[in-house]
């Protein structure tokens, strides 16, 4: 035990079935030996240290079952991306707006954006109505994040699905 080599004579106990005080390192080790269990350092810092009787093992694997519990329990955030073209015609438009629903609807965040090739940025204002349109079709299944912008060749739109009641 670091302990010993730390040359600690005394230890504040805490634990079950036994009553919290300070006890000489040689004592406490003897209790958690009595038990069957292990002394654990708890606080090193404190004056005098602060060690616990407790199963090692069994503390850990608990450990290990609600880090297991509360990770299964979070959710991965999935973002689905739709691209579009500045001059993307009606019929490609309702087949990605109909995707974009789709998307949405399974709980997913979307990255739609248009991408500007060549010369095409010239049609910046194009690219920005045809988001707009596509985040006011989309009003019923989700909330705009963030509103266009353009980051070098692309025009950027973040929607967060709506939340289902």
């Amino acid at each position: 035990m670091n302990n010993l080599i730390r040359g600690v004579q005394e230890v504040r106990l805490v634990g079950e079935n036994i009553e919290p005080g300070v006890f000489k390192l040689a004592e406490a080790l003897r209790l958690a030996d009595q038990f069957e269990l292990d002394l654990v350092e708890i606080s090193p810092n404190a004056e005098p240290p602060v060690c616990k009787i407790m199963d090692y093992k069994k503390f850990v694997y608990e450990q290990k079952k609600r880090d297991k519990v509360l990770k299964a329990k979070s959710t991965q955030v999935v973002v689905k991306e739709i691209r579009f073209g500045p001059q993307t015609d009606e019929h490609d438009y309702e087949f990605k707006r109909k995707n974009a629903e789709k998307f949405l609807k399974e709980g997913a965040k979307l990255k739609a954006f248009v991408f500007f090739k060549g010369r095409s940025i010239i049609y910046k204002d194009q690219g920005q109505i045809l988001l707009l349109r596509l985040a006011t079709d989309l009003e019923e299944y989700g909330k705009v994040e963030a509103m266009p912008v353009l980051e070098g060749k692309r025009m950027i739109m973040f929607i967060a699905p709506k939340k289902k009641k």
